[in-house]
């Protein structure tokens, strides 16, 4: 028998009847939250009505929720905010960061009653309507974060309107019914089907372009291409289904893969697009998926996180420096790879790789490092939108890289022109 958590959350603002969120009440329902494990949640509808389903997860952070819910790392998950007021200064074009909400479900426990910021254009509760985002509210979201954080993400529906009146069981039996985390491949469901460019020029640069990459887009960010812009960098974004023949033909100083959802496991086509990318000598830079992909590359496994890393304050030290960043992150899977210095790579034509980065709340593994060649990653996400901004040398790092390695090879091809001529010479 499921268990019905009846300590709802008293919202002294809201008005009975009404969805909170809207600057013009509208009707509200029941709406009942069914974790995987039989716990109930009771509350009332936020967004559209109907029923939700997919992985239910908790975002720790006290601000960026239009990020969040535009963030395509978060497809097909349930979103429990643990901050407990959402809705507050509304929504805008600006700080979205993909082209629409992705995640499966939104779970809040003080919707704002109607947004107070200069730059709302809409209440979040509209917005949710608009896109067909179905939600719950006025539900204790302490105790499902504490409920998910000492047992695990699990499947999870919320079910609003007709559908909440459902037994019990019918609503737990619909939630069993449902597809894991596990073995899903969703990069090419979020991805572009065309490709495009991010100018320099476009974002506060000056002169011309210093570097140009390929990005494939895994569930890109906007701010990610944005953030390597205004450092004077040409993005090329590039399909998920990309090929290396794709790569070449927009002639990179580097490769960059992103951030994405679903398991690592699942993205043979990516590593094997990396294995050849690695192979060319082209530097490499990537964030979270990216990470996870790298990491396959180089022959390491990935495994499922207990209840995974989410939020705007993940504390990760840097061990190349000693220093701490407090991150942004947004995954459910990891990388397994020895913490312990330099080792060779599975893939031994890759050389050695050590690990760069570690979570200091559980050691996860949060960035790699090639020591043979140009590549590195991590777990993280250093555009930071809506920060911090610890991590923003990343980009520079990367920078740094795409220099080096044109520099060395500007070294060896005047060496090698040099050897010719000598040779030349001799057989005069």
């Amino acid at each position: 028998m499921p268990i019905v958590e009846s300590n709802k959350v008293t919202d002294s603002n809201a008005v009975e009847g009404t969805v909170t969120g809207n600057t013009t009440p509208v009707e509200s329902t029941a709406a009942v939250l069914v974790l995987e494990d039989g716990r109930t949640f009771r509350g009332r509808s936020y967004g559209a009505t109907g029923v939700a389903l997919g992985e239910a997860v908790f975002a720790t952070g006290m601000t960026g929720y239009q990020e969040t819910i535009t963030d395509p790392s978060y497809a097909r998950q349930l979103v429990v905010q643990t901050a407990p007021h959402i809705g507050n200064t509304g929504v805008n074009k600006e700080d979205a960061e993909s082209r629409r909400i992705w995640v499966a479900g939104y779970v809040v426990r003080d919707a704002a009653r109607r947004p107070s910021n200069w730059r709302s254009e809409r209440s979040l509760d509209s917005e949710l309507v608009e896109q067909g985002i179905v939600g719950i509210q006025a539900v204790d979201t302490r105790a499902i974060t504490r409920h998910l954080r000492e047992h695990k993400t699990m499947r999870a529906g919320i079910f609003s309107g007709e559908a909440a009146n459902a037994t019990d069981k019918e609503l737990l039996d619909t939630v069993l019914a449902s597809a894991p985390m596990e073995g899903a491949r969703l990069a090419e469901e979020v991805s572009i089907d065309k490709a495009y460019v991010v100018e320099p020029a476009d974002h506060g640069w000056t002169g011309e372009a210093k570097f140009s990459i390929a990005a494939i887009d895994l569930g890109i960010k906007a701010m990610t291409p944005t953030r390597f812009a205004e450092r004077g960098v040409r993005v090329h974004v590039l399909p998920a289904t990309a090929t290396l023949e794709d790569v070449k033909a927009v002639n990179p100083d580097g490769f960059f893969m992103s951030n994405g959802p679903g398991d690592p496991a699942t993205a043979d086509a990516q590593v094997k697009l990396l294995r050849s990318v690695l192979d060319e000598k082209l530097p490499y830079f990537g964030i979270c998926f990216g990470n996870q992909i790298l990491g396959r590359a180089l022959g390491f496994g990935t495994y499922k996180l207990k209840y995974g890393h989410r939020g705007i304050n993940q504390p990760v030290m840097d061990r190349r420096t000693g220093k701490v960043e407090i991150t942004s992150q947004n995954h459910g899977f990891a990388v397994d790879a020895p913490m312990d210095g330099a080792t060779l790579a599975p893939e031994e034509r890759f050389g050695r790789v050590e690990v760069s980065h570690v979570s200091l709340n559980d050691d996860v593994v949060e960035g790699l490092a090639c020591l043979d060649i140009p590549a590195f990653s991590v777990q993280y996400h250093p555009e930071a939108a809506a920060g911090p901004h610890d991590a923003a040398y990343l980009f520079d790092r990367f920078i740094e890289l795409m220099e080096s390695t044109k520099n060395s090879q500007t070294v060896q091809a005047a060496d090698t022109q040099t050897s010719n001529s000598a040779k030349n010479e001799d057989t005069k």
